[in-house]
């Protein structure tokens, strides 16, 4: 590894704690150790959360962990929190989860069997009664298990909206779709144009969206070039609408050959109640160069006057420590 000397706590936490200019203790990156990938963060409570995906080939790749924190450094692990053996229609791979809650449960959407045309696999939807499970496959099946729009379905992100509507963006194979969840999210419902799926892809998305919303409007967000590349990275664009259009505003997010390569495929946690944003996000350290081995990582994300995001700075110190208000 490229970052700081591996940290253990005997809280049995994992991280690579750092320390600024001014001895504040910071996160260290990658923020805790082994292949982790398309890493999503979010809050629950007091604690910070990231569920990413074993990045593995994928015969191994099928199980996530999660790990969580009180302040951005120590980080524990919560090992299996799902796995094949629990989602019996998932045979090849599982990855990319996106996690919410719901009416006191807790729920992680995944993508499954890498599907093509024919075959069985796609977003499926798994729920547990603690962050870190046991979740159990609420379908039994996929949620989405087609082609739809030239969109492979894979890489979902689900979207909680002022209005309590919950949006779900998915898509690989450079076409995004956005579907409406129902309440139990056991199946889809027509948006308001009585459309089921609606093709939102913007200039140059790949793979990997990812929703906000700030100050009204929303922030849309994907990954570009490709994944086993160099040159994977994260642009957005802002809309007055969870529909769009989605006009790419440009790149926020890329390799420094200076720190790692291949930063790309992230989420965005908020620190309710300030204006303090960070960008979770995988990357490939400058000596490997197997595919599937990236690490998770954690910078600040910053905005100018008018709201734009500004380009993020890659780093080895990460972010400040920082307990939950």
């Amino acid at each position: 590894m490229t970052a700081a000397a591996v940290w253990l706590s005997v809280s049995s936490c994992v991280g690579q704690p750092g320390k600024t200019a001014d001895a504040i203790p910071t996160s260290g990156n990658p923020v805790f150790t082994g292949w982790y990938a398309d890493p999503e963060g979010i809050v629950y409570d007091n604690k910070y959360w990231i569920y990413p995906t074993y990045s593995d080939v994928y015969e191994r790749q099928v199980f996530f962990d999660c790990f969580s924190s009180e302040d951005l450094i120590g980080w524990t692990k919560h090992e299996r929190i799902i796995d094949t053996a629990a989602v019996r229609w998932a045979k090849r791979a599982m990855w990319a989860p996106s996690v919410i809650r719901k009416d006191g449960k807790y729920y992680l959407f995944f993508s499954a069997n890498d599907v093509h045309e024919g075959e069985t696999g796609g977003i499926g939807v798994a729920v547990g009664e603690r962050p870190e499970g046991p979740y159990r496959d609420l379908l039994g099946k996929p949620l989405i298990g087609e082609i739809v729009n030239g969109a492979q379905p894979i890489d979902q992100f689900v979207f909680r909206d002022d209005d309590g509507i919950y949006y779900m963006y998915y898509g690989g194979w450079r076409h995004c779709n956005v579907v409406r969840l129902n309440d139990d999210f056991t199946a889809l419902v027509p948006c308001d144009d009585g459309t089921l799926y609606r093709e939102v892809t913007p200039e140059n998305y790949v793979e990997g969206p990812f929703m906000f919303k700030k100050n009204g409007k929303y922030y849309f967000m994907w990954s570009e070039g490709g994944w086993t590349g160099p040159d994977y990275s994260v642009a957005y664009a802002i809309a007055d609408s969870p529909f769009g259009p989605f006009r790419r505003e440009g790149k926020i997010l890329q390799q420094d050959t200076t720190v790692a390569t291949g930063a790309g495929h992230h989420s965005v946690i908020h620190l309710p109640g300030t204006d303090d944003y960070y960008i979770v996000y995988h990357r490939r350290p400058l000596d490997e160069t197997h595919a599937n081995h990236r690490v998770t990582c954690i910078d600040r994300l910053y905005f100018d006057d008018e709201g734009r995001i500004k380009p993020v700075k890659i780093t080895f110190e990460g972010v400040e420590q920082k307990r939950i208000p």
